[in-house]
């Protein structure tokens, strides 16, 4: 920096015989592109090969990461897709349990109406029964008390009593038939 301040002192005239501060010597240039060319070769030889390796390295990783993304995308889809498939089987399946249980449910409510039809006849029959059963048995003890109230009148009438045998003879029997035969006032 003390040269040019010497150079501007001493006036222009050293200036104009090639000493320009803008423009550096021959030699100067000359020593500066060496290193510069030595420089340019080292970073072609071992830097832009790092370099290219790097990259092509990312740009792999990159594609390889979009790649795993679309088949993991297709992967979901695909999953997706079945998740969908097996709840529409499952939905269909359902409606099919619900269906045949209403279905089961009706047989069950036509086995418990038949049964209980049936349990029904069954008592009315046994109803039936009984009171034919009872109405026999009360059929018969009105006869025998008609009968004995038959012999306690005719022997009132007669004024004595009346015999065994006569007792045991028809006259009793064709009353009590001829009592049946009368139908009540009723019917």
């Amino acid at each position: 920096m003390t040269n040019v301040i010497t150079l501007l002192a001493e006036g222009g005239e050293k200036l104009d015989q090639g000493n320009n501060i803008l423009f550096p010597k021959a030699y100067d240039v000359v020593w500066s592109i060496i290193p510069l060319l030595v420089i340019l070769a080292l970073f072609a030889i071992f830097i832009i090969p790092k370099f290219k390796e790097v990259l092509s390295e990312r740009q792999d990783r990159i594609k390889g990461g979009i790649q795993r993304a679309e088949a993991a995308q297709a992967e979901a889809k695909s999953a997706l897709e079945k998740y969908n498939a097996q709840l529409a089987e499952a939905r269909a399946e359902a409606a099919e349990i619900r269906e045949q249980a209403r279905e089961r449910g009706k047989q069950i409510e036509a086995e418990m109406k038949a049964d209980a039809t049936e349990e029904s006849k069954r008592i009315i029959e046994s109803g039936e029964k009984q009171l034919a059963a009872q109405r026999e048995q009360v059929v018969a003890e009105l006869r025998r008390e008609m009968g004995q109230h038959s012999i306690t009148l005719a022997e009132r009438l007669l004024g004595g009593e009346l015999s065994d045998a006569t007792k045991r003879s028809g006259t009793i029997d064709s009353f009590l038939s001829e009592l049946d035969a009368v139908k009540p006032a009723g019917k």
